[in-house]
């Protein structure tokens, strides 16, 4: 049984609803301060899985080649425009009002869509669990998203709540996959998957923190691109 992406999707969806619940409450400093910590946090987890890069060549172009068809797929955009679809009616549905509004709404929701679904902890947890059954590293990062999805729920209403969903598909996948491919690959592949996460993560606590913005969803694809194009370039 999946036990780390069940309990990271509630997580995420009882943070979500409880930040755009009691969002009122919260005091403004708070929900204008704890952003740009978790943003720090992103940062600061991006850094480590950097560390133990051992293909330097092959981490650039995989997140090259990543932009580039992300850019021409428009992940980004197809992702903002199903989100505006549904923001709408959901608010009206819930008597919701977030506080931000425009460019920055959807700047902060695909950031925390990629903190939720893609970030290093989920991926590499979700696999662990899928081969191992072990499943700390995911209880660690569900407690970090719990308290995130809170400060965003403050701000971005119960759309944050819907981050759980891209959150649960891709765990889900994660953990029935890695039991097939960790056999598949080497310590070398994982440890640049891992750094390929890491350059996402980095870009992830900069638009948090509003210091640079990112087409971050347009990254992804650079996942999926890094370890066959090691094996073939390494």
């Amino acid at each position: 049984m999946p036990v780390g992406p069940l309990v990271n999707m509630t997580a995420t969806l009882i943070g979500g609803l409880i930040g755009a619940s009691i969002g009122r409450f919260i005091p403004e400093y708070l929900r204008i301060k704890m952003p740009q910590i978790f943003g720090l946090i992103a940062l600061c987890l991006g850094v480590p899985m950097l560390v133990g890069m051992t293909h330097m060549l092959s981490v650039v172009i995989a997140v090259l080649a990543g932009v580039i068809i992300g850019e021409l797929l428009k992940i980004e955009k197809r992702i903002e425009a199903l989100a505006g679809k549904i923001r709408s009616p959901l608010e009206k549905a819930l008597k919701s009002t977030p506080t931000l509004g425009g460019d920055e709404f959807m700047n902060q929701f695909i950031a925390i869509l990629v903190l939720f679904s893609a970030s290093g902890l989920g991926v590499i947890g979700s696999m662990t669990e899928g081969m191992t059954g072990e499943y700390d590293i995911l209880l660690v990062k569900s407690l970090l998203d719990f308290f995130t999805a809170i400060i965003f729920g403050t701000s971005l209403g119960y759309m944050v709540c819907l981050a759980a969903i891209p959150q649960g598909v891709v765990m889900l996948t994660l953990y029935f996959l890695g039991s097939t491919i960790i056999p598949l690959t080497t310590p070398d592949m994982l440890v640049n998957f891992s750094a390929v996460g890491g350059i996402i993560m980095l870009a992830t606590g900069f638009q948090i923190m509003n210091i640079k913005e990112f087409s971050m969803a347009n990254m992804l694809p650079a996942l999926v691109i890094i370890m066959p194009l090691y094996a073939w370039i390494a």
